[in-house]
């Protein structure tokens, strides 16, 4: 299948298709010179591309888990280390949020009235909230 087949068959841009060639994610099968062509297996690796990302995965890390013949081999360790950094966002992103939530509903007359606004304006100040997302809520 050449380049532009898949590039509209996979929503991926052949400008990337390109990259991932280069980098070593995906091969082609043309002669050089020739308008690349590649294997159907070519959307297995895209798709296992997407999904390494999608996870936060960058591409280095997600072509040093797959091997020359396109197998993946997976780094348990380093996928452990992701899902860790995944939950830690998730708790982030729960905190704000509940820190939006607390905002549009607050029954104080004004936000500057309010302890608990007070509290997480003097914690994004401090710098604060980086270093505590998980640890504990603010509200």
């Amino acid at each position: 299948m050449d380049i532009a087949q898949v590039a509209k068959h996979s929503g991926v841009p052949a400008s990337a298709l390109r990259y991932y060639e280069k980098v070593g994610l995906i091969c082609s099968v043309s002669k050089k010179g020739e308008r690349r062509k590649f294997p159907d297996s070519v959307f297995d690796r895209l798709a296992l591309i997407a999904l390494g990302q999608g996870a936060g995965l960058s591409l280095e890390e997600i072509r040093s888990m797959l091997t020359p013949e396109g197998k993946p081999d997976i780094d348990r360790q380093l996928l452990a280390a992701k899902a860790d950094e995944l939950d830690a966002a998730v708790k982030r992103l729960r905190a704000m949020s509940k820190g939006l939530r607390h905002a549009a509903q607050c029954p104080a007359s004004n936000h500057a009235a309010c302890p608990s606004f007070q509290k997480l304006l003097s914690a994004a100040a401090s710098g604060a909230l980086e270093r505590r997302w998980g640890k504990r809520s603010l509200f």
